[in-house]
């Protein structure tokens, strides 16, 4: 099974992406900001990251950046799941090594069509 973290600040958002991320047959650990994400990711490296843009004490830009750097950190397919939609910030997740990117409010049809589209299913 693949594992996918799942780093909201918004408890309702983690709990409705673990909902289908676990039908597609993903395992799934959470995070409430970028910090917490990348101490899981230094614990063991996600197949795939559903990242949130806007969070407190690190925000998904600064994790994702971070995250590249670590070793096996570009292994993981990063897709930004945010309420950001105009093409600067689309541009700059892109450039910081976002595969794709989402926007808020999602359902099960986006999800797994962008996870196909980055190979996850």
């Amino acid at each position: 099974m693949k594992h996918c973290l799942v780093v909201d600040d918004s408890s309702v958002i983690r709990k409705v992406a673990r909902r289908i991320l676990e039908d597609l047959e993903f395992t799934i650990s959470e995070a409430e900001d970028g910090q917490q994400a990348l101490d899981i990711c230094r614990e063991k490296m996600p197949d795939a990251v559903l990242l949130d843009w806007n969070m407190p004490v690190m925000d998904g830009l600064e994790f994702l950046k971070t995250l590249r750097g670590l070793d096996k950190g570009d292994d993981p397919k990063v897709v930004f799941c945010t309420t950001e939609n105009d093409v600067a910030h689309i541009a700059r997740a892109i450039r910081a090594g976002a595969n794709e990117y989402i926007m808020k409010p999602f359902d099960r049809e986006i999800v797994e069509a962008k996870f196909q589209e980055v190979g996850l299913i």
